[in-house]
């Protein structure tokens, strides 16, 4: 979409660089997120799945300005951002539940 931006789209370079940079960043966060999260659940590790959840502050950071505060915001990332954010709720809730029942769990 930001080559579509960036060629039909009046954009100007310094905000299309930068939200080239936030793309990247989001990028590279992601996975990290969604590894320590994996990572946390397999293991029973609550270290593990406390950065996790923590990864989710700067991913939904970075997901509500795609949402609202691009140069050129358009509908497709809009909905797309929605559900994304709709999905970090759901992994904010479902990591708080695991968290706490491996805090529970008894280790022998």
């Amino acid at each position: 979409m930001f080559i579509y931006k960036g060629v039909l789209l009046p954009y100007p370079s310094n905000n299309l660089v930068l939200d080239l940079v936030l793309l990247l960043l989001f990028l590279g966060v992601e996975p990290l997120r969604i590894f320590y999260g994996w990572k946390g659940n397999l293991c029973e590790h609550s270290l593990a799945l406390c950065v996790s959840l923590l990864m989710l502050l700067p991913s939904v950071t970075l997901a509500v300005y795609f949402m609202l505060l691009q140069t050129f915001v358009l509908l497709l990332e809009f909905i797309l951002a929605a559900v994304l954010l709709c999905l970090h709720s759901l992994h904010l809730l479902m990591g708080l539940f695991t968290l706490s029942s491996f805090s529970r769990s008894q280790v022998y």
